[in-house]
C-alpha cells in the first residue's frame, strides 16, 4: 500500500515542483538568470549545470557559487556550487546543488568533462539526482547529458545541449520521470561590450519557450543584463561587477504568474595552469 500512496504523492509533488519553478530547466547562476535564463552560449563554470558543452569555452579555471531566492518561498530555494578546471586536453566540471526544503528536497552531484576541437567544442556530465520527501522516502538517479559549442564566424556561434538523454526516472517507485529538454541558441558579439543572444527550449511534453537577451559592459568592471522568455512570460534584469580575480552577480525575475525571484552568485577565477 506504502508504494501506491509513494507513487501518488511523488507523483502530485513533483509536477507542482515542475510547475512551479522547473529546476531543471532553471539556468544556474545570476547571469544566466539576468538574461532570461539563458544556458547554451554562456561560457563559465554555471556551463557545468546548463551547458557542458561551452565548459572548455573558459579561459580559466574558476570556482562559482550561487543562490536562488524564487516568489518568497524558501522551499524553492536553490544553493549551488561548481567548478571548471583548466587542464592540458580539456576542462573537467564538478557541480552540487540542493533545492527544496523540509518536506522536499532535491540533491545533485555530478562531473564532466568538455574539450574544442578547432571552431567545435563538445561536452559530456554524469549527474547523481536524490529526491526525497518527507515520511514517503528516496528517490536516486543518474543523468547523463551533452552538448557542442560551433564557432560559426568570428563573432557568431551556435550552441546545443540535451539533458537528461537517457530519459532517468526520479524512482524505482514511480514512471515519473525525470525531464528531458533540449536547447539551442545562437549569439552575435559585435563588439567586446556588446553581446545579443537568442536561445529555443524544448520539452517533450510542454511547448517550446523562446528567450532573447542583452548584455552590455558600460566599463571593464561593470556589466548590465536583460532578458525575456516566453510560456509563461518573464522578464528578467541584471548586474555583475568584477575585477580580474573576483566577481559578484545579482538577477531580478519577473514571473507573470507566479512573481518575482532574485538570484545571486560569487565567482573566483584562479591562474591558468
Amino acid at each position: 500500500m506504502k508504494p501506491l500512496f509513494f507513487l501518488c504523492f511523488w507523483g502530485l509533488l513533483v509536477s507542482f515542483s515542475f510547475c512551479q519553478t522547473d529546476p531543471f530547466s532553471q539556468a544556474q547562476g545570476a547571469r544566466s538568470q539576468g538574461m532570461g535564463n539563458l544556458k547554451v552560449n554562456l561560457s563559465d563554470s554555471w556551463s557545468y549545470f546548463n551547458h557542458i558543452g561551452a565548459l572548455d569555452r573558459m579561459k580559466e579555471t574558476q570556482i562559482v557559487s550561487g543562490y536562488d531566492h524564487r516568489y518568497g518561498l524558501k522551499e524553492l530555494g536553490t544553493f549551488s556550487l561548481a567548478s571548471g578546471i583548466k587542464t592540458e586536453v580539456g576542462t573537467v566540471g564538478l557541480g552540487i546543488s540542493r533545492f527544496g526544503g523540509e518536506l522536499f528536497n532535491q540533491h545533485l552531484v555530478g562531473a564532466g568533462f568538455s574539450n574544442t576541437f578547432g571552431i567545435m567544442s563538445f561536452g559530456a556530465k554524469i549527474d547523481w539526482l536524490q529526491t526525497q520527501i518527507e515520511g514517503f522516502g528516496t528517490g536516486n538517479s543518474l543523468l547523463i547529458s551533452l552538448g557542442g559549442k560551433a564557432e560559426l564566424g568570428p563573432k557568431t556561434y551556435f550552441g546545443a545541449n540535451i539533458s537528461n538523454i537517457n530519459r532517468a526516472k526520479f524512482s524505482k517507485n514511480t514512471g515519473q520521470r525525470i525531464p528531458t529538454f533540449i536547447q539551442m541558441g545562437i549569439s552575435y558579439l559585435p563588439s567586446k561590450s556588446v553581446g545579443i543572444y537568442t536561445e529555443i527550449e524544448k520539452e517533450a511534453d510542454s511547448p517550446a519557450l523562446a528567450k532573447m537577451a542583452l548584455e552590455y559592459l558600460p566599463s571593464e568592471w561593470l556589466i548590465l543584463r536583460t532578458g525575456i522568455s516566453s510560456n509563461p512570460a518573464r522578464i528578467s534584469f541584471g548586474f555583475g561587477a568584477k575585477n580580474n580575480r573576483m566577481g559578484f552577480d545579482y538577477a531580478f525575475g519577473q514571473n507573470s504568474n507566479l512573481g518575482s525571484s532574485h538570484h545571486f552568485s560569487l565567482n573566483l577565477n584562479l591562474k591558468e595552469p
